[in-house]
């Protein structure tokens, strides 16, 4: 053996004995849960996993355990950054290269490429979100466990040439879920369903339609890291379950993918795609399916995966089967034969938990080892696509849409003959197209110009608002500026203290989103068949949701602005207090009224102004102890006024929120917004209404949708109240639950209602809780119907389709439900309650119209098929009930608290 052999097998067998030692110094999970991962009927809860967490962290060097915030129930939320120790001594320096390549800013394509060259390709991988689907926080486990302590040749590639981002999406709701599951001493009995509350404290399952507001903490936390702190250029999002038949679903997604995207995001999902399903097919993994084999998109902002395509980011999302308690693949026999979207079925069989933690590795190691082989180009390609958008933000671009083709289809309708040949003779490449010249008509046309950015006016009569609006762009990583001084754009002038928000920026896709409108194109199933429903919303303009007032500004422009730092949130500027004998609030602010909350609370007086509902305060110390908080002084106008003649002195109103066993999520929103503008509120379940003596404890009660079930001609209807995944038996259930279980019903539940307003209380009735109307046997009827043979039905789909989008109504100003509304108000939409109402009705004043579609066009973002049919149909109205009212709103006013523009329609109701 020469000495050079021997030199060479000494250091391998040095190395064999540390990656040993660092094996067997790592514990297993089953060394510290007690079972394997995967294992039947065996779920860890998050003490135990941030615990084994902790364990990584300190017996294996390539771990680094980051607390990233805290969750709405307090917990500490922990990512684990998993790379080579050597990776580990250098992570600042990775993250300011994925920070620079994905910003672009100032970089040449050569620097970029050399520090492409330099840098680690950065992954995230998350588990958890949806507490109930359970395999997502335990993949997490596993795979940390994994890439903490194996040592094959993959795994250590992996290391030296990928940060990985492990985080956990939803502590508080593993806790939950995996207590509930494993309360049960007999495994058989084991379940997650019927979970007695929601697996985030207010969202529940839409903490993954949070994405664009980042409202709730968990959200917030995620989004620091995904689009300020390390902006990874792949995300993989964990959920379950994939379609009947089949065992996951994975990228590429099904059309339509929406129009801002670089086109990069697009074809590198169809890449990593690629090489997660073929690793599916190479390790005889089958039932992997794709495309339009799922319903999943690329359309959608706001979930998790979702928001990041619009940061030039790849986002993957599967959606895999699996349950602790074994289960089966079902027979579906459509999905047995191969196609193009499903190559490799999978017969129907019995299902484990160790089956689907085994898919779920082999998925993310499928994505990390094309993230090591390709780390360089992911870092450049992240690099060129935000060069791409400042290209762009910084020229005139004119962007394709379904309603600019539509338009250079009508051009040439106009003009025909339209079609015209290229070649001299007979040549086939023109023959039967149009003339370029509709393209030009329409595409050079400078009204349909991109926008070069948004002006935020600081004069706007809901400022608060507007900075609520800024701060979820900065929460998201978009670059916002102030004016420093007052300036002029286009004509019109702009006081100091506004903002701008530019398009020549790396993440122009998601500026674009927030204020321009979405225009979903008509997907359907076949010419004159039924529409394909998005995968969520259609449309979601979060500036026009929030009532925010800014002007597009469509050529270059720039003042005496200053870039605020990313990420770095406005805060509230305190302001001196006018003097006077009082203060005057606008009831055009949302925060006046959480000031209002606020003053009541110390015991001041406030009064409404009924000519225009501002609120009146006289001057004294209690108030002038809460106006000067910092908290209220970041906008809100506060000026000297004396008592209004009309003035009529308010007070806070005894507030019920309904909820259901399981949970409501739009209760559940109506909760967190009580919380954030400080109105004190109890939330009430069937059981606690059908006790009745309602008016006893409650002025007035809010109902969401889902809440009141449909009218039955023989009264014994139930059924109000979705929630949960099923109720088990009662006894099985811990008595703190116990009194949540019920339903609301029309024999017991109405009548108390009925009772409660006679006697002078008020509802608020939103969405579906509309059909209150016709248990009250108010002259209401649904007005979205046709008559066929002289019988009212209900449009079909093929005539008549709006889900989620943002439709625009008339509102009646003069009404106090209405103080604080434009004569206008853009509401979220989807498939919502629209009412006629009764002629005679509205003239005796019993009903009083609130808003209502005074167009053929209302559809401001989204999709509105059939929209027509809207026109002069009441969006909302007031009626008297005995001595109290109902206030119904078909729209969702106040969705997943997005929909700030619409807050005063409950703001408004909540005083006495």
């Amino acid at each position: 053996m020469t000495k050079l052999y021997q030199r060479s097998f000494l250091l391998v067998a040095i190395l064999f004995c540390i990656q040993s030692a660092i094996a067997q110094n790592v514990p297993t999970p089953k060394d510290h849960f007690g079972f394997n991962i995967g294992d039947d009927y065996q779920l860890a809860n998050y003490t135990q996993t941030e615990a084994y967490f902790k364990k990584l962290a300190e017996t294996s060097k390539r771990v680094k355990l980051v607390d990233i915030g805290k969750t709405e129930e307090g917990r500490s939320q922990y990512m684990l950054i998993i790379t080579s120790p050597e990776n580990q001594k250098n992570l600042a320096r990775y993250k300011e290269i994925s920070q620079k390549l994905a910003h672009a800013e100032g970089l040449t394509p050569e620097q970029a490429k050399a520090l492409a060259a330099e840098g680690k390709a950065v992954v995230w991988i998350d588990g958890g979100l949806h507490a109930n689907e359970v395999v997502g926080a335990h993949q997490l486990i596993q795979m940390a466990y994994n890439l903490s302590s194996k040592t094959d040749a993959e795994t250590n590639k992996i290391l030296d040439n990928v940060i990985v981002l492990m985080t956990h999406a939803n502590p508080d709701g593993q806790e939950l879920v995996s207590d509930w599951y494993m309360r049960e001493k007999d495994p058989k009995k084991r379940s997650t369903n019927g979970l007695p509350r929601l697996y985030e404290k207010y969202a529940g399952h839409d903490n993954n339609r949070d994405f664009f507001m980042l409202n709730l903490r968990e959200t917030q936390n995620i989004g620091r890291q995904l689009f300020v702190e390390w902006i990874p250029q792949i995300m993989y999002n964990h959920h379950q379950a994939g379609p009947a038949g089949t065992v996951v679903a994975g990228p590429p997604y099904r059309d339509p993918y929406n129009y801002v995207f670089d086109p990069i995001v697009l074809t590198t999902i169809d890449a990593v795609g690629a090489a997660m399903h073929n690793r599916m097919n190479v390790e005889s993994k089958p039932g992997y399916t794709q495309r339009g084999g799922s319903v999943f998109s690329t359309w959608y902002n706001g979930g998790l995966r979702t928001t990041t395509y619009f940061h030039n980011m790849i986002g993957l999302l599967t959606e895999i089967v699996g349950n602790p308690t074994p289960s089966d693949i079902p027979l579906v026999p459509s999905r047995l034969l191969p196609n193009g979207d499903s190559p490799n079925p999978i017969l129907p069989q019995k299902w484990y938990f160790k089956n689907s933690i085994d898919y779920s590795v082999s998925l993310n190691y499928a994505v990390l080892n094309y993230a090591q082989r390709y780390h360089d180009e992911l870092l450049y390609n992240i690099y060129q696509m935000g060069k791409n958008s400042i290209d762009r933000g910084s020229k005139d671009t004119w962007s394709f849409s379904p309603k600019k083709i539509d338009a250079i289809n009508a051009a040439a309708q106009s003009g025909r003959p339209a079609t015209t040949t290229t070649q001299g003779g007979g040549g086939f490449e023109g023959r039967g197209a149009m003339s370029v010249k509709y393209l030009d008509t329409v595409m050079k046309n400078p009204v349909n110009r991109d926008a070069r950015g948004y002006i935020l006016s600081a004069d706007q009569p809901d400022f608060t608002t507007a900075i609520r609006f800024l701060n979820a762009l900065i929460r998201t990583g978009i670059q916002v500026q102030k004016a420093t001084a007052a300036f002029t754009v286009a004509g019109k002038n702009y006081p100091a203290g506004s903002y701008a928000v530019k398009t020549d920026q790396a993440f122009r896709p998601h500026v674009l989103d927030m204020f321009e409108p979405q225009d979903h194109p008509n997907d359907f199933k076949y010419e004159g068949g039924p529409p394909i429903a998005p995968y969520d919303a259609a449309g979601w303009t979060l500036a026009y949701l929030m009532n925010v007032k800014f002007d597009r500004i469509q050529d270059k422009f720039d003042g005496p602005f200053e870039k605020l730092p990313y990420g770095e949130l406005l805060k509230a500027t305190p302001k001196a207090l006018p003097s006077g004998s009082g203060y005057v609030l606008s009831s055009y602010a949302n925060e006046s009224y959480l000031a209002v909350n606020e003053l009541l609370k110390v015991g001041a007086e406030v009064y409404r102004n009924a000519a225009d509902g501002s609120f009146y305060v006289p001057a004294s110390g209690k108030a002038k102890s809460i106006l000067d908080k910092a908290e209220h002084g970041f906008g809100m106008r506060i000026v000297s006024g004396s008592k209004p003649a009309k003035a009529v002195k308010i007070a806070p109103s005894r507030i019920a929120i309904w909820d259901t066993y399981g949970g409501s999520m739009d209760s559940g929103w109506i909760r967190f917004i009580m919380e954030q503008y400080h109105f004190d509120a109890t939330v009430i379940y069937a059981p606690d209404i059908d006790k009745g003596s309602l008016k006893d404890k409650y002025d007035v009660i809010v109902f969401v949708d889902g809440s009141i079930p449909s009218y039955s001609a023989n009264g014994i209807t139930a059924g109000g109240g979705r929630g949960g995944f099923g109720t088990p038996a009662l006894e099985s259930i811990p008595e703190e639950y116990r009194a949540r279980v019920g339903r609301m019903s029309q024999d017991k539940s109405i009548p108390q209602l009925k009772a409660f307003l006679e006697a002078g209380g008020e509802i608020v009735a939103i969405g579906t809780a509309t059909n209150l109307a016709a248990h009250l046997n108010l002259p209401v009827r649904n007005a979205m119907v046709e008559l066929i043979a002289g019988v009212e039905k209900r449009l079909p789909a093929e005539k008549y389709y709006v889900p989620g989008s943002v439709l625009n109504v008339a509102v009646d100003k003069t009404q106090p439900a209405n103080w604080g509304m434009d004569k206008t108000a853009d509401v979220y939409f989807d498939n919502s309650p629209v009412f006629k109402l009764s002629a005679d009705a509205v003239s005796s004043g019993k009903i009083k119209p609130l808003a209502w579609f005074a167009n053929s066009t209302p559809l401001r973002s989204g999709w509105a098929w059939g929209q027509s049919y809207l026109q002069d149909g009441v969006a909302a109205f007031e009626a008297d009930y005995g001595k109290g009212k109902l206030f119904a709103f078909g729209p969702e006013i106040t969705f997943r608290s997005q929909t700030h523009g619409t807050f005063k329609w409950m703001f408004n109701q909540l005083y006495k």
